[in-house]
């Protein structure tokens, strides 16, 4: 039984990683913290987990190295590199949901998000998309759990990345649920805001493109621009892709083209026939759904639904630490979306 605490446990992530290892059979939870909420029980912030999870909270800032087996940084960016380098001593893992370590390049992180105080554990660190990069998270110590877009987008791209079919510039309209957003107060992200509406932001200037860039390229020379928009759910992120291909095929060839390339993958289901990627049927659960179409003149869209806090976050954090630990990968993930 492997001992995990949750650093940031009364956030969305936080509260989902909670929700979903509470139930694994080889996890016993340990430490929860939250400076917001510490000495309180977790049960007394979500109602929901009374008689589930009535652990007390901690704080964050407590010294609580070697005490688990697992730490799960749900952390602001800054402050998560901050506690990795605290923790990591290369026999725990450390899974971090921020984005301090999902960039190998400090300089461009810097650009993006703030000083890198830490750069000495990237040597360490590998990108957790499972799906891409399963065998360099065996036996890691500390992961990089990608953004909630990026995992949309490239689950959505690879197959075409990987056999070079793509020509020009690719373009990635993505929408996602408020929960994207944080716990945390923001007027943006108030009821009144954000209903009856939906909206792009970040035009331009949004941290995800950068690491979708950076992750493309590793593949194939492609450029990409990247536009999100904020819709009036809950959770879930819908991504279109647009671009074209460098030779026509048919539809049908390129879905089977992402059946051959996933077959293997449990958590990726390839639509078929006029069924398309919605949101409302990976609720909840670490599925990512992907479509895709090709027009006559070679023009294609690729279409991929994720939970944002799911797959998009901690369910894929619990993915890669089952990967790292040598545990059967979808342990605490088998739960059905749930619909309606």
């Amino acid at each position: 039984m492997y001992k995990v605490g949750i650093l940031g446990a009364t956030g969305y992530t936080g509260q989902v990683l909670v929700s979903l290892l509470i139930s694994h059979p080889d996890i016993e939870i340990t430490i929860l913290t939250s400076n917001t909420y510490a000495g309180k029980k977790f049960s007394d912030v979500f109602p929901s987990f009374f008689g589930l999870c009535d652990k007390e909270l901690k704080r964050t800032d407590e010294e609580l190295k070697g005490k688990c087996d697992v730490y799960f940084l749900c952390l602001p960016h800054g402050t998560s590199m901050e506690k990795a380098k605290e923790l990591y001593d290369g026999k725990a893992l450390i899974v971090d949901l921020s984005a301090d370590f999902r960039f190998e390049d400090v300089s461009l992180y810097e650009s993006y998000y703030t000083r890198h105080k830490a750069p000495e554990l990237l040597k360490h660190s590998v990108y957790g998309l499972p799906e891409l990069h399963r065998d360099r998270i065996k036996g890691k110590k500390l992961i990089a759990n990608p953004g909630c877009y990026v995992t949309s987008a490239l689950l959505g791209l690879y197959p075409l990345l990987k056999r070079k079919m793509i020509e020009g510039h690719v373009f990635i309209d993505s929408k996602s649920g408020v929960s994207g957003a944080g716990r945390e107060l923001k007027i943006g992200s108030l009821f009144p805001e954000v209903s009856e509406g939906i909206r792009a932001y970040s035009v331009g200037t949004h941290r995800h493109e950068p690491e979708i860039q950076k992750e493309v390229s590793k593949i194939q020379d492609v450029k990409v621009t990247f536009v999100p928009h904020l819709v009036p759910m809950n959770r879930g992120i819908l991504t279109s892709i647009y671009g074209k291909l460098k030779e026509k095929i048919s539809t049908e060839e390129l879905v089977g083209i992402f059946k051959e390339e996933y077959s293997s993958e449990y958590f990726i289901r390839i639509m078929d026939g006029e069924v398309l990627p919605d949101t409302r049927f990976v609720r909840f659960s670490n599925f990512c759904d992907i479509g895709a179409r090709v027009f006559e003149d070679g023009r294609f869209v690729v279409l991929s639904a994720i939970d944002n806090l799911i797959k998009g976050a901690s369910g894929q954090a619990v993915q890669n630490m089952n990967i790292a630990l040598g545990l059967e990968e979808s342990k605490g993930l088998l739960s059905p979306p749930l619909y309606p």
